[in-house]
């Protein structure tokens, strides 16, 4: 057992110099009472750094035992109880530090000077491990980037950017539209919002689901205008849809940096409906490569930092998924645990160096409703030696023309089927990986039907395949068990009659029909987006020829599911899934700078030339 102190000595506020002369502000929580005579000794430092407030709740600091969000201050007392000291600070422009926020541009230097004063304190041994959810976990690789004093270990969830590009800000060059209600959020929360009351009056008089239904938006002209630090860098991540210098600074990526960070223990915990999927295994395959020191990968399947729940959104996947069910401690115990191991050198079998990857795949449960009126979907735990696993294997499964999803490459010599997509009418975002959406969006799993609650919805009951924009390929009800998980791509051979246009691809199990569901419940499972312009190379946007047939390649998100005996296996695609991503004006237009949108005819193709398929990881059966 950790040792454990009761008198703590807190420093609040103390103002440390970044390298520029600003100042942030930072609380230091000590596991002792200087009055003991204790000046002399030294402890390993645990840092976080966060937007959130220092002192502030954080809503994934919650468990089983107390469902109620806990604040930084009461996790901090708590590890500095057990023998560390805890560094909480505020980044750059948020609550008491000084500075302009520029969302996560400032985090790789001001994290090496946060280190580098940290152990030049006497109460420091010379050992930093860093802790934090989301942006918590993005400023602590982009200061490992730099390699910066003392650090030893890291323990990142729910993020971390590998490549803001390619997933977190961007995907598949569509932006993520959750940076905007994220901004909007914070905006209303920062110190200069809460200094002005014109500000913040302009703020809260704003609507957010009225601007989204009246796009386009320029500076100026944007829910975020009575803010325009915010809307600034909002509208500069949205309106750089190309790849190159912008998204390879530090704190964007560490696609170019993974050489440079210290050899050092690292876990990254994620979930199946978390944005930052793709960043989690890319993260764990660059930290590995070349290194001696453990890298672990768990993923839940959880929403964003919801680890204490056994469902995520209308979906329920049975106790184990409950982070204390399956590992027997709180996740504040676990993180101690872990701390001890690689920060005070104590024995635990429970990191088992062996397996460092534990996945849990959905899947399996009776499909019925629970108290809640939650699919049981089910789901267990697996560990596995490696990622991506050695035991899956790409397997194809092909579009036919009559809607079937086959296992065989088609034989016709020319099959298509084609749709009208509308950016005034876009297809909706029914959960999914998603998180800081709301109002407008929730992430998780649901049933694709369209609902109220869901923005843009306007047929209430209707399935997503039913719509016009919208064709969809399921297999037969499956005769045996289908387990997949790894990454998955789909490869399609497109057309269109606009120079710009986007392609969605979404994979959902489809339950029967029973009782409780009496029309099924098409679950979904993992989807990916395409802009055709970055089709071949996403530094070299290149416009489509009017109705010249395409191969594109569409990546989604990586996952692990067990699609039961009697289950299809169904894949829609669509070019648009909005508000999650923004959507395409079809025009060719710059990315967030468009003024006009046309309706464009979009095409897949299913033949024997142009096989449209996509490659499913199956896992081989023991």
């Amino acid at each position: 057992m950790s040792e454990f102190v009761q008198e703590l000595t807190v420093m609040q506020d103390v103002m440390v110099a970044m390298r520029d002369g600003v100042h942030l502000a930072t609380d230091v929580y000590l596991p002792c009472a200087f009055s003991d005579g204790a000046e002399g000794k030294s402890w390993p430092v645990l840092m976080e750094r966060t937007p959130y407030n220092k002192q502030g709740l954080n809503r994934s600091e919650k468990s089983v035992a107390h469902p109620s969000a806990q604040s930084r201050t009461e996790i901090a007392r708590w590890f500095a109880q057990h023998g560390y000291v805890v560094v909480m600070q505020d980044c750059r422009g948020r609550y008491g530090s000084e500075g302009t926020f520029s969302k996560y541009l400032n985090e790789a230097e001001d994290g090496f000077d946060t280190m580098a004063w940290i152990v030049s304190q006497s109460w420091c041994n010379g050992k930093i491990g860093t802790f934090g959810v989301s942006y918590g976990a993005h400023t602590q690789i982009s200061a490992a980037c730099l390699n910066p004093p003392g650090l030893s270990c890291m323990f990142m969830d729910s993020g971390g950017f590998a490549s803001a590009y390619h997933g977190g800000i961007r995907r598949g060059g569509a932006f993520e539209m959750k940076q905007v209600t994220w901004a909007y959020k914070h905006a209303l929360l920062s110190p200069k919002t809460q200094a002005d009351p014109k500000r913040r009056e302009a703020l809260e008089s704003v609507v957010l689901s009225d601007w989204f239904h009246d796009l386009p938006w320029s500076p100026g002209h944007s829910p975020l205008s009575a803010a325009p630090e915010y809307e600034a860098y909002l509208f500069e991540q949205w309106q750089n849809g190309t790849y190159g210098a912008y998204w390879q600074r530090l704190g964007l990526s560490a696609l170019d940096h993974y050489q440079d960070m210290p050899d050092i223990p690292v876990m990254i915990l994620n979930s199946w409906y978390d944005p930052y999927v793709a960043t989690s295994v890319t993260n764990y395959a660059g930290l590995k490569e070349g290194r001696h020191s453990p890298v672990f990968l768990t993923m839940g399947p959880w929403t964003h930092g919801q680890r204490s729940f056994s469902h995520a959104g209308d979906v329920d996947f049975g106790d184990d998924a409950i982070f204390e069910e399956h590992f027997g401690q709180t996740y504040l115990e676990y993180r101690l645990a872990w701390f001890d191991r690689y920060l005070k050198g104590k024995n635990s079998s429970q990191f088992d160096e062996e397996k460092p990857v534990e996945l849990f795949v959905m899947g399996g449960g009776h499909g019925h409703a629970d108290r809640s009126g939650r699919l049981k979907h089910g789901g267990n735990w697996h560990s596995f030696t490696d990622w991506p696993l050695v035991t899956s294997r790409a397997t194809p499964f092909y579009l036919e023309e009559s809607g079937r999803l086959g296992r065989h490459a088609p034989t016709q010599r020319e099959a298509y089927q084609e749709y009208i997509y509308d950016p005034r009418q876009p297809t909706p975002t029914i959960g999914g990986a998603v998180t800081s959406g709301e109002p407008l969006m929730s992430g998780g799993a649901y049933d694709q039907r369209e609902q109220d609650k869901f923005f843009g919805c306007v047929s209430p009951g209707r399935d997503l395949k039913d719509r016009p924009d919208v064709i969809s390929f399921e297999t037969p009800a499956l005769d045996q068990d289908l387990a997949v998980a790894g990454p998955i791509s789909a490869k399609l051979w497109i057309s269109s009659d606009c120079p710009d246009t986007d392609f969605v691809v979404k994979l959902i199990d489809v339950h029967p029909a029973n009782p409780d569901f009496p029309e099924g419940f098409a679950m979904n499972i993992t989807d990916g987006i395409l802009r055709a312009r970055y089709r071949e190379d996403q530094s070299v946007p290149a416009l489509l020829e009017q109705g010249k047939i395409y191969e594109v390649d569409i990546e989604l998100f990586a996952t692990a599911n067990l699609f039961k005996k009697g289950h299809r296996v169904r894949i829609d695609i669509a070019s648009s899934n909005f508000p999650h991503f923004d959507f395409n004006p079809n025009t060719g237009e710059p990315d967030g700078a468009w003024a006009t949108t046309i309706r464009a005819k979009n095409r897949v193709f299913m033949d024997q030339k142009r096989p449209s398929r996509i490659l499913l990881p199956v896992l081989e059966q023991d």
